[in-house]
């Protein structure tokens, strides 16, 4: 028996995404063996494509997906063959077949579709851990949301919105303002229309925001610092428009300002913190409170053009591979 992978045999672009036939997979103690149902796409696999995140070579990329238990690993516990579960931190998973730790992977409830919950993991829970731990938003709150149109920025939007907070948010085309408004942000910027400093400030003031939640990184950077008040808060956590140039500490002097550059498995490092987060999450879509949005939705062998679509910000919401 083979199971389906795409593999990188060297660093580039999209074309080194390559579908290969390995061995069927064991599952070892503590993991979970399943057959995946969907993979999901995000920004960092094209950096381990790419080389900017160095990774040992030949690697199948992707860390997030769903499935089904086909099989456990010696001293798991709390799962069973056949339950649905969903995973973020399971390398390789632009496969047919995974091995994942138990330790990654979170409960499936039967309310939701193994395709939404493929979605959810890593970018739901890293649009939780920003409005909840980073920066917690409340009523009264007002942050500025990058690329609010994207897997993580709409799901930023609308738990932005579910804690109270007034969310100005950017976009690239009209099409993707329209899904930024319906996703409840008040107030959406076109900043291939309009600079970001100047449409942020006709919609709410100089000096008016709390906290810059910025995925793009690069070409909104100086922005965001621009618009904060002062004590604001600039959370950086990805690099879609390239990597933020290094920054001296006294450019952040002139308003006090707040700068982190934070990652996910810093915000679920007990099992507590993580459950909490998927729990909070997987209840906001079952009362129809969060909206989940897949954006597109290929075969394993089209890796390569998930890869060129995400990276010309030709997508909106998430981007699944299909075993």
């Amino acid at each position: 028996m083979s199971r389906t992978v795409v593999q990188i045999d060297e660093h580039g672009g999209p074309d080194v995404l390559r579908l290969r036939e390995l061995p069927d997979l064991e599952p070892t103690a503590g993991e979970l063996l399943i057959d995946v149902h969907a993979a999901s796409v995000n920004f960092i696999d094209t950096y381990h494509r790419s080389g900017l995140y160095e990774m040992e070579l030949p690697l199948i990329p992707g860390s997030e997906g769903s499935g089904t238990i086909t099989a456990l690993g010696d001293g798991v516990s709390g799962f069973a063959v056949g339950d649905a579960v969903a995973w973020a931190g399971g390398p390789g998973s632009y496969a047919s077949q995974v091995s994942v730790s138990a330790a990654v992977a979170l409960n499936v409830p039967e309310s939701m579709s193994l395709t939404a919950a493929a979605a959810l993991p890593l970018q739901g829970m890293t649009a939780h851990y920003l409005i909840d731990s980073v920066y917690p938003l409340g009523p009264g709150d007002r942050c500025l949301i990058h690329a609010a149109a994207g897997g993580t920025g709409r799901l930023l939007v609308q738990m932005a919105k579910l804690r109270g907070a007034e969310v100005v948010a950017t976009v690239g085309t009209d099409a993707k303002a329209e899904l930024a408004r319906s996703a409840g942000a008040d107030h959406v910027i076109n900043y291939e229309r309009v600079d970001i400093v100047e449409g942020v400030e006709a919609a709410v003031g100089k000096n008016a925001i709390d906290v810059v939640y910025d995925g793009v990184g690069a070409s909104t950077f100086e922005a965001g610092l621009a618009v904060l008040r002062i004590r604001g808060t600039m959370a950086t956590f990805g690099n879609a428009s390239g990597p933020v140039p290094p920054v001296a500490p006294i450019a952040l002097m002139a308003k006090s300002l707040f700068l982190t550059r934070p990652k996910l498995f810093d915000f679920v490092i007990t099992p507590e913190e993580r459950d909490g987060r998927w729990n909070e999450i997987v209840g906001w879509v079952e009362s129809g409170e969060l909206e989940v949005r897949i954006g597109l939705e290929l075969p394993l062998a089209q890796a390569a053009e998930a890869h060129r679509a995400l990276e010309a910000r030709q997508t909106t919401g998430k981007l699944l591979l299909r075993p």
